[in-house]
């Protein structure tokens, strides 16, 4: 490869990640993020940027692929709990607070699956990563048994209740402030994660 090769070889992958961090610094801002925005964040022109990535939604994927945490580091603070209840409560909070952190992305994100639902399982997500992690204590009862009904009904009851769009919900629609919402969500995962214990 000649040096003006290798040097535009360069060139192009700095500036595709310059793009890829505008967007993640952006995300973090939880304001509506375009791609404008993006670009005039990463120095360049929107066609630029969009040469590199075809629409907002690949893009977003890329740059907040690598912020998503673990489900057992984001429910550190309950690590020692055995209680389903207290540990669904974690996650429901933690989720919640993560969401309107970076609501601009996840509204996008949430579009682009309504608009486009065959792409869903590309969309990055923390949700029932957590509400496995949160339920260990119950499949950890069962032993090397497949989960009962009631377990995977439960999780099923949990994904509807701990997500974006059950806040968004109760903010854009119901009208709430987003602390009255969270503490709304809390307690119906609470509720619902007490009730699904007992037909265990």
């Amino acid at each position: 490869m000649s040096q003006s090769t290798a040097g535009r070889a360069n060139q192009k992958l700095r500036t595709r990640a310059a793009i890829v961090q505008a967007a993640a610094e952006l995300g973090g801002t939880g304001r509506e993020v375009t791609m404008p925005e993006v670009a005039r964040a990463a120095l360049v022109s929107e066609a630029t940027a969009y040469r590199y990535f075809p629409d907002l939604v690949s893009l977003l994927r890329e740059a907040i692929g690598g912020q998503l945490p673990d489900p057992a580091e984001a429910l550190s603070a309950v690590a020692d709990s055995k209680d389903p209840v207290e540990r669904i409560a974690a996650a429901t909070e933690f989720l919640l607070r993560h969401v309107l952190a970076r609501q601009g992305v996840v509204r996008a994100l949430i579009a682009a699956t309504i608009a486009r639902p065959a792409e869903a399982a590309a969309r990055p997500g923390l949700r029932f990563g957590l509400i496995d992690h949160a339920l260990a204590p119950l499949s950890e009862t069962l032993a090397n048994a497949p989960e009962p009904a009631a377990l995977v009904q439960l999780k099923r009851d949990l994904a509807v209740v701990v997500s974006a769009e059950a806040l968004f919900s109760l903010t854009d629609l119901y009208g709430l402030e987003p602390e009255e919402a969270i503490a709304s969500i809390v307690h119906t995962a609470m509720t619902l994660t007490r009730v699904g214990e007992l037909s265990l």
